[in-house]
């Protein structure tokens, strides 16, 4: 699947910080994962951290899938409001769905320090209101919040302009938030978990499953096997068609990024990350070496021709967005690029095993918190694969719908 083109600036700045290579030779293990992006690579932390053997495995080279075109906002609102969720899973489900996204960002934090990753930093995040009519929502989604034990403040359209510098009628500030270099951050999980015993193999197709009742036999294009006891699969979007009903649609999602500035930062208060009630919704947030990122103008499509010819356009309609907020930032776009996006009906993932593929597991991060998701999936799927039951597996299972 092409699930990005453009210029992601992640891969731009970073380059190819590691080598792996491709699978060679026939291997057993405890546990195979496919998909080499920030969701194996939190799979394979958390398994071989706990001394279960693993082999991840990438058709790709390493980050180069939705990785390395992730903005990498970590926000534990998910793409559907709490007051909103609740109507589909009750308030219950709802309020641990999104307790469990504020805890990922602290855990994502502390897995940070340990691996030595550098460009983590906790945010501020504030939701706003993109137009009049959205005040009364933001209340409601404000009251439920803070009824749920989240640490949120309510702010006026005064206050908004006094500390961001730009008009709104109303918005909801966090204090529960981060942003990373998602591509880097895969790389140093897996440098990390290969000193642990790890093996990373790119540039590895995987070409067949065959799911046996007790363990699982893979088959690579160049004829190499691995047999491992069991299976998680974390491709992402391209793992779609290993399911038998439709469980994600696809969109097409933007983004640009400026070049760096001589100007002082912060370019707002504590450089928060920003976002706005808008469907689809623009997103900004700042970097380490003094740019921001803008991203949004999603199209319901996955059409990789139609998406790429948008880019330009796009690239000019969220310098445009961008302006109208902050008129006094000279917003000089560098880089640009496009991505697969997908949502699930009820905004989480799909997480756990699937039936119909015996000795499996799926870490399907779907939606504007892949990465938040990503780590709890993690968590989750270490329980499974040591047999142990996991309080909030329901919560994500194929069988919730």
């Amino acid at each position: 699947m092409d699930l990005h083109s453009g210029l992601p600036f992640w891969l731009i700045k970073s380059g190819l910080p590691f080598n792996y290579y491709p699978l060679d030779r026939s291997l057993t293990t405890d546990v195979a994962i496919i998909g080499g992006g920030i969701s194996g690579a939190l799979a394979a932390y958390y398994l071989t951290s706990a001394g279960i053997s693993c082999i991840v495995l990438d058709a790709r080279t390493i980050g180069l899938g939705s990785t390395c075109a992730s903005t990498a906002l970590l926000q534990y609102e998910i793409d559907v409001p709490l007051c909103r969720l609740k109507e589909k899973t009750g308030i219950k489900k709802a309020a641990r769905a999104y307790h469990l996204c504020r805890q990922a960002i602290e855990k994502l934090g502390a897995i940070a320090g340990t691996i030595k990753c550098t460009d983590y930093q906790p945010k501020h995040s504030l939701y706003f209101a993109a137009h009049k009519k959205d005040e009364g929502f933001l209340k409601e989604e404000y009251n439920i919040r803070k009824q749920q034990g989240f640490n949120v403040d309510f702010l006026s359209p005064s206050q908004l302009k006094l500390d961001y510098g730009f008009t709104a009628p109303a918005g909801i500030l966090s204090h529960h938030g981060s942003q990373l270099n998602a591509y880097m951050y895969t790389h140093e999980l897996l440098q990390y978990s290969i000193k642990k015993g790890l093996l990373v193999f790119d540039r590895t197709e995987v070409t067949h499953a065959r799911h046996k009742q007790k363990s699982v036999e893979l088959t690579v294009a160049n004829g190499c096997k691995i047999k491992a006891l069991k299976l998680v699969y974390a491709s992402g979007y391209e793992t779609v068609k290993y399911i038998d009903k439709k469980i994600v649609a696809l969109h097409s999602t933007y983004a640009v990024i400026s070049e760096n500035m001589s100007q002082q930062k912060p370019f707002w208060k504590d450089d928060a990350l920003l976002w706005n009630t808008a469907n689809p919704y623009l997103y900004m947030r700042t970097t380490i070496d003094n740019r921001i990122i803008c991203g949004g103008r999603d199209e319901a499509f996955f059409n990789p021709t139609k998406r790429d010819a948008l880019i330009g356009k796009k690239t000019r309609l969220l310098v445009k967005d961008f302006s109208g907020l902050f008129p006094g930032i000279a917003f000089k776009p560098e880089f640009s690029w496009t991505g697969v996006f997908g949502s699930t009906t009820d905004g989480l993932p799909f997480i756990g095993p699937y039936k119909k593929l015996p000795n499996s597991f799926f870490a399907l991060g779907f939606g504007g918190n892949g990465i938040t998701f990503s780590q709890v999936a993690a968590e989750i799927l270490l329980d499974h694969v040591k047999g142990k039951k996991n309080r909030d597996a329901a919560l994500f299972s194929f069988e919730r719908l």
